[in-house]
């Protein structure tokens, strides 16, 4: 009796790892923001989620730091963007892919719904996330990647992502309105890159970067010459500075129209390839867009509540 008793002991106690492991979250990185606010949002408290780029930073630009590579071969998943996003990491995502579970969750996006690079002839432009119909795809192939790694919790995965896509939706439908009611006339949106164009191509806007689609082109005299002249012959008042972005060609082009007579403002600032900080409205994915569109439809003429789709926003229009 007494060996049966410790046997069986010894049996529930070899459990005791798999046990814990089993009911461990899942320990997953992501690069940037709105990827690591989908993995959250999908994964709840099955997931433990390390994102790589805060706010202010330019994933075009980020290159992989030590910490980030060890957190990176310690996790159960990576979820990397992909579309020549993070083009500095292309490379070692693809080295840690022979070893690690590495997905770029936007390069399920069917090709057909992508617009061309304007500096990459074989490539696309990866601000997908600027269309909220377009980041449904991409809250998807998180939902995917999730219930690859963890099978068992399929069913809470799919329920977490059926409620985001619903709030995903909503917030769409709220755009659309609030985006419509901007006169025609004023629907151009100037930024200091090229980060809209999905947004633009959805909404029904005119989008004109300083820089191109990646922060890494120089904006040329030229260009910077060319837009203070649109913005003097379209009578256009009001542009828009990034968080992720310098806003020194913005303040060169604002100085330009001074310089002819005429007056352009700063219509506010707008996230474009990183989110709010941490632990707030604006730094979630609903947040982040929510803010761009509340700024943007409020800034040019168009009629939206002060504080967003909620009433969330940590600051009025």
């Amino acid at each position: 009796m007494i060996r049966r008793s410790f046997i069986a002991t010894l049996a529930f106690v070899a459990t005791l790892p798999m046990m814990a492991w089993a009911d461990a979250p899942l320990k997953v990185v992501a690069t940037t923001g709105m990827i690591a606010d989908a993995a959250r949002q999908v994964g709840g408290d099955q997931v433990e989620v390390t994102g790589l780029m805060g706010p202010g930073v330019d994933p075009h630009a980020y290159r992989q730091t030590r910490t980030d590579i060890v957190a990176m071969t310690r996790a159960d998943l990576v979820l990397w963007h992909g579309l020549y996003l993070e083009a500095q990491m292309e490379g070692f995502f693809n080295d840690l892919g022979r070893k690690q579970t590495v997905v770029a969750v936007a390069q399920g996006i069917d090709p057909s719904k992508l617009q061309a690079h304007d500096d990459y002839a074989d490539k696309y432009d990866p601000h997908v996330w600027m269309n909220p119909e377009l980041w449904r795809d991409v809250v998807t192939g998180v939902q995917a990647a999730l219930t690859e790694t963890r099978p068992e919790a399929a069913d809470i995965f799919a329920a977490n992502a059926a409620a985001h896509l619903a709030d995903i939706d909503r917030l769409n439908a709220y755009a659309a309105a609030s985006l419509r009611s901007v006169p025609e006339q004023s629907r151009v949106l100037v930024t200091a890159h090229d980060a809209f164009g999905y947004f633009g191509e959805s909404f029904g806007f005119e989008v004109l970067g300083i820089q191109g689609i990646s922060t890494q082109s120089e904006a040329g005299l030229n260009r910077i010459g060319e837009l203070v002249d649109l913005l003097v012959d379209r009578d256009i008042t009001a542009v828009f500075v990034e968080s992720s972005v310098s806003d020194r060609s913005m303040r060169a082009l604002i100085e330009g129209a001074a310089a002819k007579g005429h007056e352009v403002t700063v219509g506010g600032e707008l996230f474009s390839d990183a989110m709010g900080e941490p632990g707030t409205y604006e730094g979630t994915y609903l947040g982040m867009l929510d803010h761009n569109i509340t700024v943007i439809a409020g800034a040019l003429g168009g009629d939206v509540p002060g504080r967003g789709m909620d009433g969330k926003l940590s600051a009025g229009f």
